[in-house]
């Protein structure tokens, strides 16, 4: 799926794990960016209780989740009961074949009402396309690089963004996304960014001929 497939449809709802709401705060631009997409914006409670847990730990993204909340741009939103056994199949069962509670519910959640699943996780993105094929799914650097977040902080700030994301919380990348990436950030930070695939920055690190 390309970075502007997914947005073709501004009714569809875009319902983020808790990885994908920690990566947006990192950016230090969340609001701004939330804001700039055209899709409204759903976290589950399931995701919002994993994120309460990282208190203990000093992590501030509930908080940061919660402003977002109360500023009208995140939508906090529950399972229901049609949907239970979709959630359930995704939680029991072999451990290779089971996601986090926040994963399980971002699928099953978008699974029941239509929308996007913004997951990053290689397991979680992989099991949903096994398991449900039409269910769109969509990453956060997709986000991160998509047109209306560029025209909306600008081309500098999207880069800023692009890299906190990567250094701070360390966004994972699906392959697919990594050459676009790399052409916005550019190859010198692209090979600064350990969060990145090693062959990704050892190719990015080499000199030019």
């Amino acid at each position: 799926m390309s970075s502007s497939s997914f947005l073709t449809n501004p009714r569809a709802s875009l319902i983020a794990d808790a990885s994908v709401v920690i990566n947006l705060n990192a950016t230090a631009r969340a609001f701004d960016i939330i804001k700039a997409l055209p899709n409204p914006f759903i976290v589950t409670e399931n995701a919002c209780a994993e994120l309460e847990a990282g208190i203990r730990n000093g992590h501030r993204d509930h908080a940061q989740l919660l402003e977002l909340i109360d500023a009208g741009l995140v939508r906090l939103a529950s399972l229901g009961n049609a949907v239970m056994t979709v959630y359930e199949s995704l939680i029991d069962g072999a451990t290779l074949r089971t996601l986090d509670d926040g994963e399980a519910a971002t699928i099953a959640h978008a699974q029941e009402i239509g929308g996007v699943a913004l997951i990053d996780e290689r397991k979680a993105r992989t099991l949903c396309t096994a398991s449900f094929p039409h269910l769109q799914i969509a990453s956060t650097v997709e986000l991160l690089m998509h047109d209306a977040v560029a025209g909306a902080i600008g081309a500098n700030r999207q880069v800023d963004a692009l890299m906190n994301a990567l250094t701070i919380a360390r966004m994972r990348v699906p392959a697919e996304h990594t050459g676009k990436l790399t052409a916005i950030i550019g190859p010198e930070r692209a090979a600064s960014c350990s969060s990145l695939p090693k062959h990704i920055r050892e190719a990015d690190a080499a000199p030019q001929k």
